[in-house]
């Protein structure tokens, strides 16, 4: 089951076990139970601490994590390897003793939970977002005894999976909880244990409050605390959308890398330096006062500053068309790199002809069964290498002058309606699913009409990020800067952190 590299990295990481793990699998004779039973008795054998018993759990293939004598409700139904290895490594190391990395805040929000929670995850072992959802639902069953987790492989038990169509799909005691990415702090808060305003109080005013938590934000709360400044950063996570990014090729100086190891560097980054993190919470209001600026959480909590930074970044934006809020996570999607593989052999559509669009209907086509990309304008935006590369795909198509009109169907999508631009007909094509990439929407409707803003929503800066409130910068994906790009935000932040500190020395 492992190659030769990944079984030295593993003996590496089980020697960091600080006692004895019990693995208990429920196994048949098909083939995935077959994988399960190598995977978790080559696994036994690289460590002493590990030994492996047969058990009758719920589903099979299937198997737990547990402690000699102690079940700790972490189950992994299916072969976790893909991206979901590290999440199974992980489990080993902490249901072994091995501490855990949260603030010890959060640990004990997790500790106090009284009521039982049984979490399942539906997850596909492409999917770069699912392994922070499986990994903080484990954490919660390792640190509570109220709490279970199992992670279920929806190709495996693809009949149990047939209504998903969208991952990570997260279920709580049976009933849908969650979509899309979810840190320990998201689960807490949805689940009304997160931080408690209190936790807020007798706090100083800040030289420099930074809102959001993307490469903007952390460039910006970075560069300010460098100049001796007293700085925070409230963010819900550290990483914003990079965290949904997949692959990442043109941060230079860095050949490549993925957005959930770029948020894990910019957090670290963060860590080094003399800044108030708070996490797990969201700016709901500001308001501008002679000498500060306040700023209202969602949790009721106030904070003051002597100058702010917006950096909430943007989100994928939506066509705003009948069917699409009807059928989102029902056949309409947003990530191809998580969701395509539920598309396996389907006919499905992409929306927006630009680089994003364009690489999702590229990845789409070695899954699915025929891909079409519509296109509102006359030609694609995408780079040239891209259109050549979708072109050279035998089970892909290009339709422009297309206005999509509406996303039809039954319990889920199975088709779309479109209005040719030239010849002004509705057309219909039979789908099984729809992944939109048209670019971005800011997310700033929390300021109102606190900032200025354009109708597009974003927040209008100089070139220096001040926005039409002294005292208050705005950097990243929620301005109205042309190119949204993350090493474009990273300077934006870096340059609204200096124009704060020169506005600071001035008043």
């Amino acid at each position: 089951m492992l190659n030769q590299e990944l079984k030295q990295q593993l003996s590496q990481l089980l020697d960091l076990m600080e006692g004895d793990v019990v693995l208990k699998a429920s196994t048949g004779s098909d083939e995935n139970s077959q994988k399960v039973d190598n995977l978790v008795n080559e696994v036994a054998e690289m460590s002493s601490r590990i030994t492996v018993e047969k058990a009758d759990l719920k589903r099979t293939p299937s198997f737990s994590i547990n402690r000699p004598g102690e079940d700790t409700g972490i189950t992994f139904a299916g072969v976790p390897l893909g991206h979901e290895f590290n999440s199974f490594v992980l489990a080993l190391l902490q249901v072994s003793g091995r501490a855990p990395k949260e603030e010890q805040s959060v640990i004990d929000q997790i500790k106090s939970i009284e009521q039982p929670l049984h979490f399942e995850t539906y997850i596909s072992l492409t999917c770069h977002k699912c392994p922070d959802v499986v990994q903080a639902l484990n954490l919660m069953s390792v640190l509570n005894p109220n709490i279970t987790h199992t992670m279920i492989d929806g190709a495996v038990f693809k009949e149990e999976a047939e209504d998903i169509m969208a991952v990570p799909a997260i279920f709580l005691n049976g009933e849908q909880f969650g979509n899309g990415r979810m840190t320990v702090t998201d689960i807490l808060s949805t689940l009304g244990q997160g931080p408690d305003a209190s936790a807020f109080e007798n706090k100083e005013v800040f030289d420099v409050l930074v809102i959001g938590g993307g490469p903007a934000s952390a460039s910006s709360a970075i560069y300010a605390a460098r100049k001796g400044l007293t700085t925070g950063i409230v963010a819900d996570r550290i990483g914003g959308q990079v965290n949904d990014t997949a692959d990442i090729e043109n941060l230079i100086g860095v050949k490549k890398t993925t957005g959930p190891s770029l948020s894990t560097n910019l957090e670290e980054h963060i860590k080094d330096y003399n800044i108030d993190v708070m996490k797990g919470v969201r700016a709901e209001q500001l308001e501008k006062t002679d000498k500060t600026v306040s700023v209202t959480l969602d949790n009721g909590a106030v904070l003051e500053t002597r100058s702010l930074i917006i950096g909430t970044g943007a989100r994928w934006r939506k066509i705003g068309v009948p069917g699409e809020e009807k059928y989102t996570n029902k056949g309409v999607a947003y990530c191809p790199h998580c969701d395509g593989p539920l598309f396996e052999g389907k006919d499905v559509a992409v929306i927006g002809g630009g680089n994003s669009g364009i690489e999702a209907a590229i990845d789409l086509a070695g899954i699915c069964k025929n891909v079409t990309v519509l296109e509102f304008s006359d030609t694609l935006k995408a780079d040239s290498v891209l259109q050549e590369r979708l072109k050279s795909l035998p089970n892909t198509q290009v339709i422009t002058n297309a206005a999509t009109k509406e996303i039809t169907g039954d319990d889920r999508v199975n088709g779309l309606t479109y209005t040719d631009m030239q010849s002004k007909e509705d057309k219909h094509i039979d789908l099984d699913g729809v992944f939109v990439q048209i670019g971005l929407s800011p997310n700033t409707e929390w300021l109102g009409d606190s900032v200025q803003r354009n109708r597009m929503g974003e927040i209008e800066v100089d070139r220096l990020g001040n926005t039409n409130v002294p005292g208050v910068f705005a950097a990243g994906d929620c301005t109205d800067q042309r190119y949204k790009q993350i090493i474009i935000s990273m300077g934006s932040g870096a340059t609204a952190a200096l124009s704060a500190f020169d506005y600071l020395i001035r008043n």
